[in-house]
């Protein structure tokens, strides 16, 4: 019960307070994850293996410590894990910006959700870009972080924000990271494999197009080239009627994704409607977290019991 309890506040800690601004622990974890590959780094998946590895065993040792401080040591690593807030209050700002006209403030803004270019998005690029990141990111820091605590309390959700900040830092298909980063990618899709297909479920349940959403989910997810990623931003674009993929510039390449969904091209309301889902997606799964938890410890009552009247 301390486990479901330091999960349902750290959630609400996330949606009433978000990320600060300063000494954040995950900035803090990237600047330590950034030092250990500049010295450590080469240009082997042997090297980047051992540097996932080193980093996410880190992190799941400070959650072993916060264990024992019971619920508290769970609240903390669930809100550190979590970044609902911040992923709905970039998208919002975006949607303010563009409603104003302010399309350079718009722009300054994708970073936070992505790692595009945003010299090479106009106003349509930009509503697109934020729709499918706020579809990727509520499955990563929403409902992956909560699942994570839910199986494997504070250590599980701070190895999860790990993983996730590994795939981010290195994990792109640059010349440098294409082989030391292979490690922390496929660690990512392994982490992100359920917690996707449950965003797509609860997306499909709660969105305004529950039918749309999973035709979608059936007919496209299988064409994106993440496993994990298609499967939210299908349901997303058919929960919202909408059209994603197609040419996406990052710094250094392009991909041209495949199209999802089979609806209008995103504009500035649909920012907002995506928001609106992935908070609607977020309570979701913080439902189900809890659902796991509390069967996960009547179970260990139950076994506990059996093996007493042994």
């Amino acid at each position: 019960m301390d486990t479901a309890a330091g999960i349902v506040v750290g959630a609400l800690a996330d949606s009433a307070v978000g990320d600060p601004r300063r000494w954040h622990p995950v900035a803090g974890f990237g600047r330590c994850a950034a030092a250990l590959e500049e010295a450590i780094y080469a240009p082997t998946r042997a090297r980047g293996a051992v540097f996932t590895a080193v980093c996410v065993a880190a992190t799941a040792l400070v959650g072993a410590v916060l264990s024992r401080f019971g619920a508290l040591g769970v609240v903390i690593a669930t809100w550190t894990a979590l970044g609902g807030r911040s992923l709905a209050a970039v998208g919002e700002s975006m949607a303010d910006a563009l409603d104003a006209g302010d399309i350079e403030a718009a722009r300054a803004l994708v970073p936070s959700l992505c790692g595009r270019d945003p010299a090479a998005l106009d106003e349509a690029g930009i509503c697109r870009a934020a729709v499918e990141s706020i579809a990727e990111n509520t499955s990563d820091a929403a409902v992956a972080p909560l699942l994570a605590a839910a199986v494997g309390g504070a250590p599980g959700a701070l190895a999860y924000r790990a993983v996730n900040t590994l795939d981010a830092m290195v994990g792109y298909r640059t010349e440098r990271h294409r082989e030391f980063g292979w490690a922390s990618a496929r660690l990512d899709d392994v982490a992100n494999y359920l917690p996707a297909r449950l965003g797509g479920v609860l997306a499909v349940l709660l969105g305004p197009r529950p039918r749309q959403a999973a035709q979608a989910w059936k007919a496209d997810a299988h064409r994106h080239p993440s496993p994990n990623a298609g499967v939210v931003e299908a349901a997303f674009a058919g929960a919202l009627d909408l059209t994603l993929g197609g040419p996406t510039a990052y710094r250094g390449y392009t991909e041209d994704r495949p199209v999802l969904g089979g609806g209008r091209r995103p504009g500035v309301a649909d920012v907002r409607a995506a928001v609106h889902l992935s908070r609607r997606v977020r309570a979701g799964s913080l439902v189900v977290a809890v659902v796991l938890t509390a069967g996960r410890s009547a179970f260990s009552r139950s076994r506990s019991g059996r093996q007493a009247c042994a």
